[in-house]
């Protein structure tokens, strides 16, 4: 045995396997260092290469996280290209002039717009909608298209040629203010019947894809509708993989064998201020995360051009020097001379120069400058047709491009491309010949470059719509069929309207209790869509795991080791729960795919995503936004909500300000309700506003809380006030015609400080207060607003919460587990005196009492903040105040 051989089988991996041949083995590992020795190590390498393609699944070796630069389907392996390729370059050209213009036209306006993106991916997109792209006219969902968001005036571009916008809808592209106006990116709220899912908030896109290939799955596997036609296509761009939320969730999509799952990733190599990994390479970067997370790889960089010169590198040394050149080299590439070419790329080696020197000056300049795969349709085709055809794995497409393409060379693969907005007229005169467009030189030479149209009835125009025809429809395109549901019957929310009566619960029990109920409802029981990010036996839950089973695509292939209780853990293949594990972002990626169910797949889903509620808003708001966007509709509930109700949990997990976040959101009705009846009444009316015949685009955001308390039935005439936010709880009971008087105003959890305060102001201080419960802060300010903009439209509307509280006696204080700017946003409506206290700052660790002591929250120092609002007004002495913090210990 060669000495050079003996390291290699000392203290490796596979020492700790037996070898029952090591003599073959030892021969094996000879060959290879010969074949090193005699022909080099590039060869042993594409020895060791083929004999692991060779071994293939049947073998079981793990694969390669890392091949060559070069493309993964050989020009002599791909299919036979279906389509007129000449009227397909025509219409893509239409597209490319059409998107210039519109942001060009824009730009005079200092509007701006992005022109490159789409530039370098004409071809990626025109592909798609030519042969994959199945649209919505047919008995299925189609495809669902995540388009990229730099690149929708491509888009528009593409609705200009099908018919579907006029020229003058182009000239409002980023002038929404009048109402018809293009939004700058994809708005399914701005352009409900054109936009599905928006993408520009970077890796939101990938992230949602995901989870919207997911729950197709989960559509079919419980059967509410088949989606094994539908296929999920992402766009993206290779700078927004920085993202975190990217990659977040592609084990999800590698480990439950999403199929129905292709990412595109437009490799242009530069993000917004230079190369993506300049001194890297970003390609090879995420073939490995891909790989490494289960997904089907494939990679098309280069075009045919490279095709004969590939075939001349006997020796391996132009594929190390493809493997070896950083991006930012590359970028370089793609702007250098043929000689500068020949230098620097060519001329690290002799076997190199050698190749270098049969090659034409012009062809050095098509190589780097102009063979990308990424603008080749057969390349494209022979990808996505790889990608559809795959089983068992998402896939992803690293598809090779030059940004800025056919823009020019002020434009082509420069750092500063995506903050130029517009092209001048011999740029313009330039990309015309270029795509060799019928547009004379009159037409160019006006101030403003014109938009241009083949005519309905060109071949182009035609081509298209037969293409579309046969894919299913237009695409992209947003669907709604009016689909209202059934409204449970009255007898679901009685138990909680009745009370509790001596019994304990915490109103997250209630609401589970209240779902527990409504999911076994006949008509719409089968609709609920249960989001947990693992914490469901945190909010009593587990009662649903054997009932309604968690789902899962494999079901359950072990025996749970709690089989023999009677809530055990039960997955299955048609179970109804969304068990997602430790992610806020994956749930509520999940929640929004449920929540447009009735536009994706024309099918409502009535989703509710239950989370620990520091987690909630806070850390995915951006989503929720999207959320927003997307227009989706359900219930959100953030559990063992509150600062100071989270006894032990500390600074991280006490939520006190997630109600402020959510008031940011206009699609979010949000409330804090105090018992289980509001409850009960928010969720019936949310089932109306979001899924009866005249549904609503908003989605119920509600606080509810781990404390148990008895929980009174609900008095009569309240429904009203609950759902606007405010009615009167408790009155004081038989005051004296001399007594001082003030109203409590609490919300959530707080209501229960709010009276425990009301008794000791009367027995001790001899003051009557009447307690307020205001289940929504945000509603009766946003009520307010309108009232306030009614008026100045010459309406007169008083606010509901002015005229609520109209001729109610004393100062009004009000409280709650949230930040004191929480209720404060209805103090410019009060027309008593207003006090607010409430939990500022980070929450700690200790028992409830005493956090609510520390903030000042607690029944105690809620008298004493009564007491000080009425001295202030003179209605008792300020040493009261004194006396009152010196009894109770403040």
């Amino acid at each position: 045995m060669p000495d050079d051989v003996r390291p290699r089988l000392a203290g490796g991996q596979l020492d700790q396997i037996p070898d029952r041949d090591p003599e073959e083995t030892r021969e094996w590992l000879a060959s290879l260092d010969a074949v090193t020795k005699a022909a080099g190590p590039h060869r042993a390498a594409y020895l060791m290469r083929r004999t692991l393609e060779g071994a293939g699944a049947g073998v079981g070796l793990p694969s390669l996280l890392e091949t060559e630069y070069i493309n993964t389907i050989p020009t002599s392996a791909e299919p036979a290209y279906p389509g007129d390729e000449a009227i397909e370059a025509r219409i893509t050209a239409w597209n490319r002039w059409n998107a210039a213009a519109m942001v060009t036209r824009g730009s005079r306006l200092g509007l701006g717009g992005h022109i490159a993106t789409f530039a370098s991916a004409a071809w990626l997109y025109e592909t798609g909608f030519q042969h994959f792209f199945k649209g919505k006219d047919g008995a299925g969902s189609g495809d669902q298209l995540y388009l990229q968001g730099h690149a929708s005036p491509g888009i528009y571009a593409r609705a200009f040629l099908d018919g579907r916008l006029s020229q003058e809808q182009l000239d409002r592209f980023r002038q929404e203010a009048n109402g018809d106006g293009l939004p700058s990116y994809p708005h399914p709220r701005r352009l409900p019947w054109l936009w599905e899912f928006p993408t520009v908030s970077m890796g939101l896109g990938p992230l949602s894809a995901i989870y919207q290939a997911r729950f197709n799955r989960y559509m079919e596997h419980r059967g509410i509708k088949d989606t094994s036609d539908s296929h999920v296509w992402a766009f993206l761009g290779d700078g927004e993989m920085d993202e975190p939320e990217s990659t977040a969730a592609l084990a999800l999509a590698g480990r439950e064998g999403l199929d129905n799952l292709t990412f595109v990733i437009n490799c242009n190599l530069q993000r917004l201020d230079g190369p993506v990994r300049p001194n890297f390479k970003i390609v090879q970067e995420l073939e490995s995360q891909f790989r490494a997370a289960g997904w089907n790889v494939i990679k098309s960089l280069w075009g045919a051009a490279w095709d004969e010169v590939l075939a001349q590198d006997v020796d391996g040394a132009l594929i190390k020097r493809l493997r070896e050149v950083p991006d930012a080299q590359f970028q370089t590439y793609a702007t250098r001379d043929a000689a500068y070419l020949r230098e620097h790329f060519f001329g690290a080696d002799a076997s190199l120069r050698a190749i270098g020197a049969r090659l034409t000056d012009a062809k050095l300049i098509e190589l780097f400058q102009q063979s990308r795969a990424g603008h080749e349709p057969r390349k494209v085709y022979a990808a996505y047709r790889a990608a559809v055809e795959h089983k068992g794995a998402p896939t992803v497409i690293l598809a090779q491009t030059v940004k800025g393409w056919t823009l020019g060379a002020g434009f082509e693969s420069r750092n500063a491309n995506h903050q130029m907005k517009k092209l001048t007229g011999a740029q313009f005169r330039t990309m015309r010949d270029l795509l060799e467009l019928p547009i004379p030189d009159s037409a160019l030479d006006a101030d403003v470059v014109p938009y241009w149209h083949p005519g309905e009835n060109s071949p182009e125009v035609q081509y298209l719509r037969e293409r579309r025809a046969a894919l299913g429809g237009l695409a992209p395109a947003r669907k709604v069929v009016a689909k209202p549901l059934p409204l449970p019957p009255e007898k679901a929310y009685k138990a909680l309207e009745k009370g509790s009566g001596t019994q304990e619960i915490a109103t997250t029990m209630a609401f589970v209790r209240l779902v527990k109920d409504l999911m076994r409802e006949k008509e719409t029981g089968r609709r609920w869509v249960p989001v947990v990010p693992d914490e469901a036996r945190t909010f009593g839950m587990e009662s649903l795991f054997p009932s309604a089973g968690l789902y899962s695509p494999k079901g359950q292939t072990y025996d749970p080791v709690d089989r023999d209780q009677l809530l055990y853990y039960k997955e299955a293949k048609d179970g109804q729960i969304l068990n997602e594990g430790i992610t806020e972002a994956g749930s509520l990626a999940d929640f929004t795919a449920a929540a447009t169910a009735y536009a994706t797949h024309g099918e409502p889903m009535i989703p509710f995503y239950i989370f620990y509620s520091m987690f909630g808003f806070q850390r995915t708001a951006d989503q929720f936004w999207a959320l927003a966007d997307q227009l989706g509709r359900g219930f959100v509930i953030g559990a063992t909500a509150g600062r100071t109700t989270m006894t032990g949990e500390g600074l991280q997990h006490a939520d006190g300000h997630s109600h402020l976040i959510a008031s940011t959101n206009p699609a979010a009705i949000s409330y804090d309700p105090a018992f289980a009846y509001e409850v009960a009444v928010i969720v019936r009316e949310g089932l109306r506003r979001m899924y009866g015949p005249d549904a609503e685009d908003v989605f119920y955001y509600l606080t509810v809380y781990n404390e148990p308390k008895v929980q009174p039935a609900m008095p009569e005439g309240v429904e009203e006030g609950i759902l606007k936010g405010l009615y009167r709880y408790s009155r004081a009971q038989a005051p004296a015609a001399d007594a001082a008087r003030l109203q409590l105003l609490a919300s959530g959890t707080a209501i229960h400080w709010a009276t425990e305060a009301q008794r000791l102001l009367a027995e001790e201080w001899g003051v009557a207060a009447d307690v307020w419960s205001a289940p929504s802060w945000t509603e009766l300010r946003r009520e307010a607003l309108e009232c306030d903009a009614a008026r100045l439209r010459g309406e007169e509307r008083v606010p509901y919460v002015t005229r609520a509280l109209e001729g109610a006696p004393g100062p009004v204080v009000a409280v709650s587990d949230w930040m004191r700017a929480v209720p404060d946003q209805i103090a410019p409506w009060v027309e008593q005196d207003w006090t607010s206290v409430g939990t500022d700052g980070f929450g700690l660790s200790d028992t409830r009492d005493a956090a609510r002591r520390h903030f000042g929250v607690d029944p105690q120092s809620l008298v004493v903040a009564a007491l000080a609002a009425l001295a202030r007004r003179g209605d008792i002495k300020p040493e009261t105040v004194k006396e009152a913090a010196q009894r109770y210990g403040l």
